[in-house]
């Protein structure tokens, strides 16, 4: 049995809803750039499954419209998609996920670490964290690891092992809190114990080898639902720090 020293988050669709933002903003910068490439819901749902927006960008254009593409109009793509999205997030329309705020709260009140393990760009993890807890709240996370930290992106497990080795503790001592089929195959396959709580981008993905999978941290307006667990725990609405903790001895023992 291993003590839980550690919670570490993940961002879009896990801190808030971020994903319906993110596609119109690539919608947008399409259309600034003149191009008529529309990702309607469905198709985004398809591409989600490539990690990174670059990445995303790419593989669209080579794989959905069988072209090629400069890297160098990738990059401004999605760098005006970037700048449109962190518009929307500064405006702070886009609120955290039931049980987030609690969650974070309680964590910081027990001295525990927080992190943060990402694909996405610095930028929108700083702003996000800033519009939605404060503009000090940077500094409440240990470490806030982003995909171009590291060689490979999620689904490889290379951002959490950074993550690990910059907290200086064992995969079987933390937490991951995900909401994809990427982000839980790449904590569970360095056996970081990982609970899910889903979203509509990803309620159809594969979560094999989570801990748990949650249709959100619930809160009194919006109770939580267990949809998969490997642990026996009963959970009342609301999942909180200790049911955090328990839930960790109980998979890890």
């Amino acid at each position: 049995m291993a003590d839980l020293k550690a919670l570490i988050f993940d961002v879009d669709g896990t801190l808030a809803n971020t994903e319906e933002a993110h596609r119109q903003a690539f919608n947008y910068s399409f259309k600034q750039a003149g191009l008529d490439w529309e990702w309607d819901v469905e198709l985004y749902t398809k591409l989600l499954k490539v990690t990174g927006g670059k990445e995303r960008i790419r593989h669209y254009v080579e794989e959905f419209l069988k072209q090629e593409i400069e890297q160098d109009k990738v990059v401004a793509l999605h760098l005006a998609k970037n700048e449109r999205y962190q518009s929307v997030v500064l405006d702070k329309q886009l609120p955290l996920r039931p049980g987030i705020k609690r969650i974070i709260e309680q964590a910081r009140a027990q001295n525990m670490t927080i992190a943060i393990a990402t694909t996405t760009s610095p930028g929108n993890v700083n702003n996000l964290v800033k519009a939605c807890f404060g503009e000090d709240a940077l500094d409440w996370f240990a470490i806030i690891a982003e995909g171009e930290m590291v060689p490979i992106k999620k689904p490889k497990p290379d951002v959490y092992e950074y993550v690990l080795e910059h907290l200086n503790i064992s995969a079987n001592e933390c937490i991951a809190l995900e909401d994809s089929y990427n982000g839980v195959k790449a904590a569970t396959c360095i056996n970081i114990p990982t609970l899910i709580t889903l979203n509509n981008y990803t309620a159809e993905d594969d979560f094999t080898g989570a801990m748990i999978v949650l249709d959100s941290l619930g809160d009194e307006q919006e109770p939580c639902n267990i949809l998969a667990s490997e642990v026996d725990t009963k959970i009342d609405g609301m999942v909180d720090l200790d049911t955090l903790i328990e839930m960790h001895k109980a998979y890890t023992k």
